[in-house]
């Protein structure tokens, strides 16, 4: 093998794409020393979105301040594309799983303020053109933090104001959009989603989702139960029925509240970002390209990174490596068209184990090392 493409999305909670990708260079470079490696560090709407696209178009960063999930004041950064007229947003910054720890994560209470602080601030620095990226956030709030961020106040049956938080969802009962920041209006939107789960119900946002964010069982059906109330008031008081809106679940329902109320264009992240890398040129004369995430499953199929290069190597006829922390559902990442799937860490290592970033490391050099010894025999 002279040439192997590395295009593979962070492992959430442990090792960024860009390290994921370094490692398995070292690797490779051990074993098959002459061959060419071809890092190109992903990501699908969530982490990495942002240093991907302003390395990619040589834009800057804007350092701010704005609220975490729940609701601290903390240290924040957006960029502005090379352009310089397109603000990018990558909301697991400051509303992501991994700005909390685990003992902290729990859905109820986490909120997505911060993103509409950003949004907010870039507004007033004279940006009107947006890229977001929802990916990785730690909350389930239908984005009526962003709102609130930006203006909008959240009232409960007896006229009193709302808080943060997924608990509110099911209070609310007049969404009020008067005070919304004036800029607004000339705004446009791109989000960058990562899945196409609809807002509510058995593929929602709280029953696909909320359990990795901490939520117990019973919060999830809380949270779904929240989401279909806001679903039914949003059609009865903005004629637009949220659920029939692909992605509106991501990032716990925040999709559905930038299609609701900014009018954002829902796109695949990962086509936006492949195009910005220039990965059809990238991989041009590779003999393997390797992808991964840290869970494969039937998820994998709905717009994520893997499932984006496999569509682009095909094309090029080129064959994919899918590794991944933990594999499920094989059979169907197999029907999609993956040459190989390795799942790295052994099903008898618990969880909490498998992500600490130096056994996730061992693991990746090992199961590389494994592949690339039989694939090069």
């Amino acid at each position: 093998m002279k040439k192997i493409v590395l295009a593979i999305d962070s492992f959430k909670g442990c090792l960024s794409s860009k390290e994921i990708e370094q490692c398995i260079a070292e690797e490779i470079h051990r074993i098959l020393p002459s061959c060419q490696t071809v890092c190109i560090p992903i990501a699908d709407g969530g982490e990495g979105m942002l240093d991907t696209l302003i390395e990619a178009t040589q834009g800057t960063f804007v350092s701010t301040q704005a609220h975490d999930p729940l609701m601290r004041i903390r240290p924040a950064r957006y960029g502005i594309l090379g352009d310089q007229r397109t603000a990018i947003i990558e909301m697991a910054e400051i509303n992501g799983l991994t700005t909390l720890s685990p003992i902290e994560r729990n859905p109820m209470k986490t909120s997505t303020y911060g993103t509409g602080e950003l949004i907010k601030d870039a507004l007033e620095k004279g940006f009107r053109r947006f890229i977001i990226g929802i990916g990785g956030s730690a909350t389930n709030d239908a984005g009526m933090g962003m709102i609130q961020a930006l203006g909008a106040h959240l009232y409960d049956k007896q006229g009193n104001e709302l808080g943060q938080g997924g608990k509110i969802m099911e209070q609310i009962a007049h969404i009020d959009l008067n005070h919304l920041h004036p800029a607004l209006k000339e705004a446009t939107f791109i989000v960058a989603c990562d899945v196409q789960n609809p807002f509510c119900g058995p593929q929602g946002a709280a029953y696909v989702f909320a359990r990795q964010k901490g939520a117990s069982e019973e919060q999830i059906r809380q949270l779904d139960e929240g989401m279909r109330h806001l679903a039914l008031l949003i059609e009865r008081d903005f004629s637009y029925n949220i659920n029939k809106v692909k992605g509106s679940g991501a990032a716990g329902g925040l999709g559905g509240a930038f299609a609701t109320f900014l009018q954002a264009h829902l796109q695949s992240g990962i086509d936006l970002l492949l195009n910005a890398v220039d990965f059809d040129r990238k991989i041009t004369n590779a003999d393997w390209i390797i992808t991964g995430e840290g869970k494969a499953d039937r998820q994998t199929a709905e717009g994520k990174v893997p499932a984006g290069v496999l569509k682009r190597a095909k094309k090029a006829n080129i064959p994919v490596m899918l590794i991944a922390g933990k594999v499920e559902d094989k059979a169907c990442l197999k029907q999609m068209g993956f040459a190989r799937i390795v799942q790295i860490s052994p099903d008898t290592l618990p969880l909490e184990e498998a992500m600490r970033p130096e056994i996730t490391r061992e693991n990746i050099q090992r199961a590389i090392g494994r592949e690339l010894i039989v694939n090069n025999e």
